[in-house]
């Protein structure tokens, strides 16, 4: 059995989970959010927090059992508090602005990339080459993160490129010099 899933997820004061047969929705002060999951899992709101059992003893029950807790509790922190990354951009002359709902990034090549922002996800980007993105979909952050990190990769020798603020890069050390 999945120890995760065995858990309850908390659901704090001012977030409603509604449960309907194959559908979770999740509703709190910075939005809603909705969920499918499959029939190897109950899903049910007992004493302010929501539990998660598998239907039967199989693997794939139990597999279910903690990805569809995590979710919830993804979706509960995410109406409730949202998720941001913030990535570094590193680079003689590179930079990133907002026009509207557009994110342009001068990353060193002769064209600058123009990345659309999606729907309900908020991008900041400061003078010294920061960016935050921040929302209330984990999902959704995390992979326009990685998006816009494949543009320009962190290289090891001068730490040129987009990577993320926790992120450390090894550095290698360059040519010698000597013949």
């Amino acid at each position: 059995m999945s120890r995760i899933g065995k858990i309850p997820v908390a659901v704090p004061a001012g977030v409603k989970v509604n449960v309907q047969p194959a559908l979770i929705e999740v509703e709190g002060p910075k939005g809603k959010l909705s969920q499918h999951y499959t029939p190897n899992v109950t899903v049910e709101v007992q004493d302010g927090a929501v539990v998660v059992s598998p239907v039967d003893a199989s693997k794939a029950a139990n597999a279910a059992q903690g990805l569809y807790r995590n979710l919830i509790h993804n979706m509960v922190v995410g109406v409730s508090s949202g998720f941001s990354k913030s990535l570094v951009i590193n680079g003689v002359g590179f930079r990133a602005e907002v026009q509207g709902n557009l994110l342009v990034m001068n990353l060193g090549y002769s064209t600058d990339f123009i990345a659309m922002i999606p729907d309900g996800l908020t991008v900041v980007a400061d003078g010294q080459g920061k960016v935050t993105v921040s929302g209330i979909d984990k999902q959704a952050v995390g992979e326009f993160c990685a998006q816009i990190r494949k543009l320009r990769k962190p290289e090891p020798y001068k730490g040129k490129g987009i990577r993320y603020e926790t992120e450390n890069i090894r550095r290698k050390v360059g040519k010698s010099g000597v013949k």
